[in-house]
């Protein structure tokens, strides 16, 4: 889901000002967040983006995997015994990300002020999320934050596994098609002209499948070339305007989920995100209804928010997970008819563990099964468009030949 860095300003019950930042998704985020946190907001706007994405301020992109490392390291801390300051202060000086670094430093600050650490982390909405946030403040009202931590940095490693796998699936016939394209523009507008000149010193009719490659050439030589490529870069502004909007990333949302191939592995991924997402918050003591705001919000699908708002609404009311669910039409019978087998027999947590375990194989199983699909289909559309172009430029040189003869 496309998110947006936010500059606010706000005031406290006390009536002192305070300023921050957020990562959003729209204004209406960050005042709701802003609201739980008992602070009203008196100014919300995007914030202006660094040059050069603020490499010399040296602030470092934080990634999954030093969240990870973290977590662990923290875990194990905080298990051994050590304070809560000293082993932030400890892990604020060996991070090797710079950005990380600073802000376990502003957390530790804070902590030493008086806050706990879950609100602590609340205040880097950019580094650590609401599933963070919450499961850390569940584990510390329960008296088991290194046991929470643990199954957070599971979690977050099983989620960039998940990750890695899409785009694995979604890279490859993207490089191989690209690839095709570039070549075959090449051989278009360079190669192709050497040939149309010595063509045209033959006189005579050129076969079919020489005049559409010859018309191709003179087309992309042109303006079609340039307008193709105008085209392209329209397509993709306005794709990635759209999406800034809430109705344009629906929209687009649900066209990937209905994609003939693609379609079906995103909806396996949406339903192991989810599952995955709520049982880890279930176990961890999360209450059920902000579990299923925080899936709804972390679910990075604009159909599958709608959806699980939508449950998380008819749950508010006494109904089950699985009656509204199953309703929702997005999510298959099957992970129904298991939810509400685990609210029945009071192991829903486990249960959403299956399913989230059954769905990880399932995309497995459809990445394989279509990098297995995609490489000779590739590989014939490549070999297809580049042998038609060789034949039909040879074409008029065999009919020389026999003339000859």
């Amino acid at each position: 889901m496309a998110t947006t860095v936010f500059k606010w300003t706000g005031k406290t019950a006390r009536g002192e000002i305070q300023t921050g930042e957020m990562s959003a998704g729209s204004k209406e985020e960050v005042t709701n967040f802003l609201r739980k946190q008992r602070i009203t907001a008196t100014k919300v706007a995007p914030k202006q983006q660094e040059l050069f994405g603020g490499i010399f301020s040296g602030g470092g992109k934080v990634t999954e995997k030093d969240i990870v490392i973290f977590t662990r390291q923290f875990a194990t801390m905080i298990d051994a015994g050590l304070p809560l300051v000293q082993a932030l202060e400890i892990l604020s000086k060996q991070t090797e990300s710079k950005g990380l670094s600073k802000v376990v430093e502003d957390v530790k600050s804070d902590v030493e002020g008086g806050l706990t650490y879950a609100d602590a982390l609340k205040k880097h909405p950019k580094v650590f999320d609401d599933l963070y946030c919450n499961m850390v403040a569940a584990g510390e009202a329960g008296g088991i934050l290194d046991t929470i931590l643990n199954r957070l940095a599971g979690y977050i490693e099983k989620a960039m596994k998940l990750k890695k796998k899409v785009k694995g699936a979604l890279t490859y016939p993207l490089v191989i098609i690209t690839v095709a394209v570039l070549v075959i523009w090449v051989i278009l507008v360079k190669v192709i002209p050497v040939f149309e000149s010595m063509f045209a010193q033959m006189g005579g009719t050129l076969p079919v499948p020489t005049q559409i490659v010859v018309a191709a050439s003179k087309f992309l030589a042109g303006k079609g070339g340039g307008i193709i490529i105008a085209a392209i870069v329209i397509f993709i502004i306005a794709f990635k305007q759209a999406r800034k909007t809430e109705k344009g990333r629906y929209y687009q949302d649900r066209m990937f989920l209905k994609l003939p191939i693609f379609g079906l592995l995103l909806r396996k991924v949406a339903v192991a995100k989810f599952t995955r997402t709520l049982g880890t918050l279930v176990s961890s003591g999360v209450p059920i209804l902000d579990g299923l705001e925080i899936c709804a919000r972390t679910s990075g699908n604009k159909v599958i928010e709608y959806a699980v708002f939508d449950v998380r609404k008819a749950v508010s009311e006494g109904k089950t997970i699985a009656e509204p669910l199953l309703s929702s039409g997005v999510f298959p019978p099957m992970v129904n008819q298991m939810i509400a087998v685990g609210e029945a027999t009071g192991a829903l947590d486990a249960m959403l563990s299956k399913i989230a375990d059954f769905y990880d194989d399932e995309v497995d199983n459809t990445v394989n099964n279509l990098t297995a699909l995609m490489e000779p289909m590739l590989m014939v559309f490549l070999g297809g468009s580049v042998g038609f172009i060789v034949v039909a430029m040879y074409l008029p040189i065999f009919k020389m030949i026999t003339l000859i003869n």
